[in-house]
């Protein structure tokens, strides 16, 4: 296998900081020696959630076996997931801010036809189903665990505790119409063909608050491995966590 150089369009501070929680992680079990350095396998980790690149792939160019690229990404996944935010703590900053926005996505899988409930109807494809809160500037705040991509997003909201959580603070919320029914907390668009002119302003500006938490999903999706995800379904929501963490870490 022939190998080049290449980049990653990430800062050194992200390099960094995931660097000295992989130090971290090694003084803890009390780690002698391995393969690479931690920084090297801070960049390992990030080549492969930010350029999507294969555990062969990243084999050849660390010079390393495969099974020791699995071990590396899984350590740096795991060590990121558990810092990631619970709901409760991303309400504390959320409440600091004038509103929120409510939004979802779905980040496709692998899956053949037999796998139903991986299957979105909405979107003809299997994958799993996030709900994100992004704060009035378009920035994540929070990411949810991975259901099944053939829930709904208001089913996912509500399960997520979501709903309950936007109540309770008495935030404003703004979310697509596939949140009608939601309750008082969460502002949805009009539906219809033939609405009347104030309804019309009114979704015309709903359309320009909503249209930030599709640059966050956005934002999400620039980690090129959530793009087509090809691991199994129950390590789907660390990797969104370990992502969040690093997003935030290179804001």
């Amino acid at each position: 296998m022939l190998v080049y150089p290449s980049s990653i369009d990430l800062s050194t501070r992200t390099l960094r900081f995931l660097a000295g929680q992989l130090t971290a992680r090694r003084r803890d079990i009390g780690t002698r020696w391995r393969r690479l350095p931690v920084a090297r396998q801070a960049l390992l980790a990030l080549a492969h959630l930010r350029c999507g690149d294969t555990y062969a792939r990243l084999a050849a160019g660390f010079g390393i076996g495969i099974a020791t690229v699995y071990r590396y990404i899984r350590e740096a996944i795991e060590v990121l997931a558990a810092l990631a935010p619970t709901l409760a703590e991303a309400m504390r900053t959320i409440r600091t801010k004038a509103f929120v926005i409510l939004d979802g996505t779905l980040l496709p899988i692998d899956r053949i036809a037999a796998d139903a409930p991986y299957y979105s109807g909405k979107h003809k494809r299997h994958g799993m189903n996030i709900q994100a809160l992004t704060d009035p500037f378009g920035r994540l705040l929070w990411a949810s665990p991975a259901p099944p991509g053939s829930t709904h997003d208001l089913t996912a909201a509500r399960q997520h505790g979501i709903i309950d959580a936007l109540a309770a603070a008495g935030l404003k919320c703004w979310a697509d119409k596939a949140y009608q029914g939601a309750g008082r907390p969460v502002r949805v668009p009009f539906r219809g063909r033939h609405l009347k002119q104030w309804k019309r302003r009114h979704n015309t500006t709903h359309a320009k608050i909503s249209c930030l938490g599709e640059q966050a999903m956005a934002t999400l999706k620039g980690w090129r491995l959530l793009r087509k995800l090809r691991c199994s379904t129950n390590r789907i929501t660390a990797i969104v966590q370990a992502v969040l963490v690093l997003h935030h870490a290179s804001a």
